[in-house]
């Protein structure tokens, strides 16, 4: 990686490095070696320093904070000598292991969720090695702390618990810059990036800037759930106003005290921000994260087959609760084409789900107007009927020949679904009639609530199973503890989108695909599905445990791929074991040995 030129005395006279991954820290070894190899051993430390300085690998000080580099007390006594550390920590040299017991005392004592999630993020920005692992090997216990639910509170907060700046921030001043910007972030191969304009931040609004807190959170599940090393991944929040008058109005927000851009304005900066990606990182994988329906379905379609990009919100939902479908089928042994659906809330991700099921059901033989027979929509306004004049077009797909019903409690009543797929992010819409009525049309009935946070959870896994006699299959998207009910034991597995766009990144990135399409999706609900052991099915939980996260992101990656390489979108050649090929990429955080 770098080539060292002596001349007839052995005097170094160049130093050359090609452009490496700041991450990668093997090389200091060699450098190391080659120090000593000099004749006069008597420098050989002082000259170490010296090369690594020279090299660009920070040293003393700056390496303890340096987050991607920084092992604290972790630092072995010769790399405390050699980049001088001496001095600068404590005497004690601990392990990585002893290190892990110290987070998970701090975080477990703590008073509440934002306090964990607080200290966690922290623990980021000192020591990256040390913050993967732990939220690798304690996923269940860490997720919701630095995802959902508690990164709801956190964005809700954000200006309030702001510590240190992550990600770039893009605001409408910087038209006619933004190149620029991107080139500030310290790291050049970026693969995967995660953009929010923050309007539609999980089922809370327009949170503007200070929704940065979920990209930044969704790219910590990449690298801890499908391995994707952190350099190669950016945030961003697009900075262009908010609608919210509490943000407007509060002296600590942020981001731009104005009202958001619309129409042409906001189109022409979205243009802008593609085209500086295309110029900067050429080769990121762009998920979209938390947009507004006005504006989500249709960036989708505008840039989808000009570069690789994705919506999480429409297409790796869709994906999941398919999977959770198939999985609840396993239970009740019917089929696709056998059930009814009867969405709450018409929005992204419940559109975005009846559109790959209808993909599913034309895979099973049906027309597409046969297929969205079986989809079926209530929104703020009540049944998604022909009748209704003032519907958007996405939803007009799905508005039927029939007669108009004002609520969800009588459109389940009327229509009879076998399941129900809350989307709405209001809380609480699945009511015990409701509920009763679903466990008196069905012997088992479905119940996804899928709403996040947990404050606008349609209904809790209690309620469900309580409510429905303990006949309820059940699944949200929030994490709920094991219910007891009727003397058996309830493990509601969460229905949450991690177990899907971790993996669809990762197949992405590793055969580098030129489109993320849907049938990527499909294959990747259907991969999922077939992860799901009979134990988990046997005690009510529609999704793998989480500890298996990175076996089920590895499996859906490798099948991601495999349709690349199918559709000739990949652009690099086939390995010939694409599931070593796959493993292989995937970062284990341990510390290096920097001599």
């Amino acid at each position: 990686m770098y080539r060292v030129t002596f001349d007839e005395k052995d005097t170094i006279v160049r130093i050359d490095r090609e452009l490496m991954n700041p991450e990668t820290v093997s090389w200091f070894l060699d450098l190391v070696n080659l120090a000593r190899a000099l004749k006069d051993s008597r420098f050989a430390d002082d000259r170490e320093k010296m090369f690594a300085r020279m090299l660009g690998f920070p040293t003393g000080v700056m390496l303890i904070r340096d987050p991607a580099f920084n092992k604290g007390t972790a630092f072995t006594e010769k790399e405390r000598e050699i980049l001088g550390l001496r001095g600068l920590l404590p005497p004690k040299v601990h392990t990585m292991e002893e290190q892990i017991l110290r987070v998970l005392e701090n975080v477990r004592r703590k008073p509440n969720d934002i306090e964990k999630y607080i200290f966690m993020i922290s623990l980021q920005d000192r020591n990256k090695t040390l913050f993967y692992r732990i939220v690798t090997d304690y996923i269940e216990e860490m997720m919701p702390i630095i995802y959902t639910p508690t990164v709801g509170q956190a964005c809700m907060e954000y200006g309030h618990i702001f510590r240190r700046p992550r990600g770039i921030f893009i605001s409408a001043k910087d038209r006619g810059r933004m190149p620029g910007l991107l080139r500030n972030w310290p790291y050049k191969d970026i693969r995967i990036i995660v953009v929010t304009d923050g309007e539609r931040i999980l089922g809370l609004g327009d949170l503007g800037a200070d929704g940065m807190g979920i990209p930044v959170g969704k790219l910590a599940l990449y690298t801890a759930c499908a391995g994707i090393h952190h350099a190669l991944s950016l945030p961003i929040t697009l900075d262009l106003g908010t609608e919210n008058e509490d943000l407007l109005n509060d002296p600590l927000y942020i981001g731009l005290k104005q009202r958001r851009l619309r129409g042409a304005a906001y189109d022409d900066f979205v243009e802008e921000f593609f085209l500086a990606v295309e110029e900067v990182f050429p080769r990121a994988l762009v998920q979209f994260e938390d947009f507004a329906n006005i504006n989500a379905f249709r960036l989708l379609e505008k840039y989808r087959e000009r570069l690789c990009c994705f919506n999480d919100d429409i297409q790796g939902t869709a994906a999941a609760t398919l999977a959770g479908i198939y999985s609840a089928l396993r239970i009740t042994g019917g089929r696709l084409q056998d059930q009814k659906f009867l969405f709450l809330g018409a929005g992204e991700a419940g559109l975005g789900a009846a559109d790959l099921m209808v993909s599913a059901l034309m895979a099973s033989g049906l027309s597409a107007n046969e297929a969205r027979e079986h989809c079926w929509f209530v929104d703020s306004k009540g049944l998604v009927v022909k009748s209704r004049s003032e519907l958007s077009g996405h939803k007009r797909r799905y508005a039927h020949d029939c007669e108009f019903i004002p609520d969800f409690p009588s459109a389940v009543e009327a229509l009879q679904p076998t399941a129900i797929i809350g989307v709405s992010g209001k809380a609480r819409m699945f009511t015990q009639p409701v509920l009763e009525a679903m466990a008196r049309i069905n012997e088992r009935p479905l119940v996804f609530s899928l709403s996040n946070p947990t404050s606008n959870t349609e209904c809790t896994a209690e309620e469900a199973y309580k409510w429905t006699e303990g006949r309820a299959i059940y699944t949200s998207g929030s994490p709920f503890e094991p219910v007891i009910y009727g003397g058996k034991k309830f493990v509601p597995a969460q229905g949450n989108n991690v177990y899907i766009f971790p993996g669809v990144g990762l197949g992405a990135i590793a055969c580098r695909a030129r489109q993320v399409t849907d049938e990527m999706f499909s294959v990747a609900a259907k991969t999922l599905a077939s992860m799901i052991s009979d134990a988990d099915l046997e005690q009510g939980s529609l999704f793998p445990p989480l500890p298996r996260i990175r076996e089920v992101s590895a499996a859906i990656a490798t099948a991601v791929a495999e349709v690349a390489y199918a559709r000739d979108l990949a652009t690099v050649p086939r390995p010939d074991d694409l599931p070593a090929f796959i493993k292989s990429l995937m970062y284990d955080p341990k510390y290096k040995s920097y001599v």
